[in-house]
């Protein structure tokens, strides 16, 4: 029995080292990654970041980022909001802003954004040709989200909104690992094949640490323009249900509307075009509770 008893304190006393080695196995290797991880820093002159994004393309997430920055102005003009266009592939935002031309250069070497609306706004857009595609590597696309964020003069800002390229890819982790987000939006329409891959980039900034503001059910409900009928084209309280199973807010819901349509194909965003409409105050109500989510959690 003493034979056991000294086996089972020793079998005990390897057990405990074993886990105190996992243990010390782990942190070493969180300290190995965070080594190899750049270190966040502030882009000059802005208070809070905000990123706009979607697990896929096509749900109308630019619309909602420009909306949502000219919303967050409309709510409160003592407030300055900027756009940074970081879809590389896809630039939108000098189509919605109705912008075009080449950035000028500061003194230092900056960019200056080019502004409308009272916007300031940064795009790839602005650096190629209209039509030219753009066929980048990996590391090109970094360089050049390294320079919209960095080489830009911003001036000062409450809030800049970035228009983040659909999917959970380089260009998100290049973001997040350099910036500190104040927090992330996310815009899906209800349909189920939209929700699965609105998941997958809510998970994927879970997992960088950056807080999900909430999600913002777009392209919602399509009303007749003749009868008023109501139709739920791509399904009805999909992003909601979504909300709930990942413990975020509801945002908002926006309708599937030929106003907002026409007026960003036109350069004139709804929340600017159409002030009184409908359709621009789900915006702002989107808009108002992105601040105040802003303020519940503070970074």
């Amino acid at each position: 029995s003493a034979f056991r008893l000294c086996i089972n304190l020793n079998f005990e006393k390897l057990t405990l080292m074993t886990g105190a080695g996992e243990r010390a196995l782990q942190e070493r290797q969180r300290q190995h990654m965070a080594r190899g991880l750049p270190k966040q820093k502030p882009i000059a002159g802005v208070k809070e970041v905000i990123v706009v994004a979607s697990g896929k393309g096509g749900v109308g997430k630019s619309t909602t980022a420009v909306n949502l920055a000219l919303g967050l102005m409309a709510n409160d003009q003592s407030k300055s909001v900027g756009i940074l266009d970081a879809d590389v592939y896809g630039p939108s935002v000098p189509k919605l802003m109705n912008l075009k031309g080449n950035p000028e250069l500061t003194d230092k070497n900056l960019m200056r954004p080019l502004v409308n609306f009272g916007i300031p706004c940064m795009s790839m857009g602005f650096l190629v040709e209209e039509v030219a595609p753009i066929v980048w590597r990996g590391l090109m696309v970094m360089s050049a989200i390294e320079k919209l964020i960095r080489q830009v003069d911003w001036g000062n800002l409450d809030y800049l909104v970035i228009d983040m390229p659909p999917g959970t890819g380089d260009v998100q982790l290049s973001i997040t690992q350099n910036i500190p987000i104040a927090g992330a939006v996310i815009v899906s329409t209800p349909q189920d094949i939209a929700l699965l891959d609105a998941r997958r980039g809510a998970e994927m900034f879970r997992k960088v640490n950056v807080q999900v503001l909430g999600l913002v059910q777009n392209m919602s409900v399509f009303q007749c323009p003749k009868c008023n009928h109501q139709t739920h084209i791509f399904g009805s309280d999909g992003a909601k249900e979504l909300a709930q199973t990942l413990g975020v807010e509801m945002l908002g819901d926006i309708p599937l509307h030929l106003n907002i349509r026409e007026t960003s194909d036109k350069g004139q965003p709804v929340v600017v075009s159409s002030p009184d409409s409908p359709e621009a105050e789900a915006y702002r109500r989107v808009a108002a509770a992105v601040v105040r989510r802003l303020a519940e959690h503070p970074r």
